[in-house]
């Protein structure tokens, strides 16, 4: 088949290049950005020397239209207008922004500051969480992938909230991630004088992914209240650490957890639960489309502590996306995702 990637140039961008150019399904993979159109790929990214021939191209709709699949991996604010062009021809599309997440325009104006996208849209994208929506996805046309915290928060809350062991007004979500995730513009948070040797809180009580989590939690559970989320950012270029509690509404154990996650995630390609006693790190994950996820519980509090660990680039955007497409057509939903972290 042949796709095309809208926002090549970007950091998603390019993984979306490095995993479906070597993906057993895909014919053709073809660039296309609003911004560097014309130049050869590998002027933009020289890691691709003898790799990559492609020549970025600017935005033809009606091109984009014809192929048999697109990605939109671009800001948000863009791609909502991308995606109305493009529903209803030949091809499918996956948006990687967070223009079509979010059901309720209010909200997305609220928190992202701009114009929703129009109902219909909003209506017709499926929320691409694999795991937990993998039939919606399969008949799905127009999908919005999730953001890299609510994939790692949601996996690692999912097992608790359909067995209902949690108080759903008790959540707290510390989560930390790499710089990549800020994007490949430089700015002075991101400068390497800013971010080296330190750890920064930003976006407290306002990331726009809050919003994200708590619609699909109350669509677990209608009594799911408010989460208390922040973030925090790490002298590291790949990688999101979540570490979430939550109040059990009942007395368990660490062992009775355990198993409860090993037999909700027991047939799942990419969720790896790891040992009692083990938790995850962020570079054991690295490159991959793994979430890997710990759990124990303090009997002192009654609370529980879930660590789930992702590479934002991979499960949080790219891979999820190529994990999605592969549902969509029917294909074997770990086909070109084979790899191994990179360690060390």
């Amino acid at each position: 088949m042949n796709v095309g990637i809208v926002g090549s140039t970007g950091y998603s961008g390019v993984e979306l290049y490095r995993l479906l150019s070597t993906h057993p399904y895909v014919d053709e993979c073809i660039l296309y950005s609003s911004s560097l159109e014309g130049s050869r790929y590998v002027e933009q990214y020289p890691h691709l020397a003898g790799l990559s021939q492609e020549v970025v191209k600017p935005i033809m709709i009606e091109e984009l239209q014809q192929l048999d699949f697109v990605f939109l991996a671009v800001p948000s604010g863009v791609s909502k207008e991308l995606s109305q062009r493009l529903l209803g021809k030949k091809a499918k599309v996956i948006d990687l922004s967070g223009d079509l997440r979010l059901k309720n325009p209010t909200e997305y104006e609220e928190w992202y500051k701009g114009e929703s996208a129009p109902t219909e849209i909003l209506n017709e994208a499926v929320y691409g969480l694999t795991e937990m929506n993998r039939n919606a996805i399969g008949e799905a046309k127009l999908i919005a992938n999730p953001g890299c915290f609510p994939t790692a928060t949601l996996l690692g809350l999912a097992p608790l909230f359909h067995h209902e062991l949690i108080n759903p007004h008790s959540i707290i979500i510390d989560a930390k991630t790499g710089l990549s995730g800020a994007g490949r513009r430089a700015t002075l948070s991101s400068h390497f004088s800013e971010t080296q040797e330190n750890l920064r809180i930003y976006k407290v009580h306002e990331h726009q992914h809050i919003p994200e989590i708590e619609q699909q939690l109350k669509q677990w559970n209608m009594e799911a209240g408010p989460i208390t989320f922040t973030t925090h950012l790490i002298p590291m270029t790949r990688g999101i650490m979540a570490t979430i509690y939550a109040e059990l509404m009942n007395g368990s154990s660490t062992e009775e957890l355990h198993t409860i996650y090993q037999n909700f995630y027991g047939k799942q390609s990419f969720i790896r639960i790891r040992p009692m006693g083990q938790f995850p790190s962020t570079k054991e994950v690295s490159g991959t489309n793994f979430c890997d996820l710990s759990i124990k519980y303090d009997p002192r509090t009654n609370r529980v502590t879930i660590v789930s660990v992702i590479d934002n680039l991979v499960k949080g955007a790219a891979g999820q996306a190529v994990q999605n497409m592969n549902v969509m057509m029917g294909l074997d939903e770990t086909s070109g995702l084979h790899h191994n972290p990179i360690y060390p």
